[in-house]
């Protein structure tokens, strides 16, 4: 019989994938926070986000705490402070108002923080690397 020990298993927590596969995977956790699934007859797109908020006072701390993956990864991307501070204001602020029974559910319908980051990031990964439209600093100049 063969014995393994928790010693011999490997847990990757992302150091050895590429840029592309890091970006890659934040966005789909994006997608299944925000945008996952569909409510049938309409076009209102749903994720997790909504779903698990809907569990009082531990429900939004938790999604709260995946969306700051998403930042965390962003910030080991090389995203600058100043992206960083705004991602990290989007979750603040849909994980305040996300608390605020049944209308917080709806907002974070409505909000998607977590798709708005991956915009804020994929925007400026695409003018540092030269791809896309000129991108826009907050001072209002271009970059």
């Amino acid at each position: 019989m063969n014995r393994t020990t928790t010693a011999d298993f490997k847990f990757d927590f992302g150091n050895s994938l590429s840029r592309d596969d890091r970006i890659a995977r934040i966005d789909a956790l994006a997608t299944l926070l925000d945008t996952a699934f569909v409510i049938p007859g309409t076009q209102v797109r749903f994720g997790l986000d909504a779903l698990i908020g809907l569990i009082p006072g531990i429900g939004d701390a938790i999604t709260t705490v995946m969306a700051l993956f998403i930042v965390s990864e962003a910030r080991a991307l090389g995203a600058p402070p100043w992206l960083i501070a705004r991602m990290v204001a989007n979750v603040a602020f849909d994980g305040l108002v996300g608390a605020v029974p049944l209308v917080g559910d709806a907002f974070d319908v409505a909000f998607r923080a977590n798709r708005r980051n991956m915009k804020l990031l994929r925007d400026y990964l695409d003018k540092v690397e030269g791809r896309g439209a000129p991108y826009w600093s907050p001072r209002g100049r271009a970059a």
